[in-house]
């Protein structure tokens, strides 16, 4: 799955590691959503978007 994780994470300055905290997920876990490997259920991806300070459509469309 492609998605804009990446480039979100580093326009709002963060680390994995830090948005991975935020949400409760492992580092793991998160760099498998960033790279496409995985997919987040639909309130992850929500609190994702939002440490991002974006919405899910714009953070998880390509």
């Amino acid at each position: 799955m492609k998605n804009k994780l990446k480039e979100a994470r580093e326009n709002a300055g963060l680390t994995q590691k830090q948005v991975a905290d935020a949400v409760g997920i492992t580092i793991r876990c998160y760099q498998y959503y960033e790279t496409g490997i995985k997919k987040p259920a639909v309130d992850v991806a929500i609190q994702i978007a939002k440490k991002l300070n974006s919405t899910v459509e714009e953070v998880f469309t390509v």
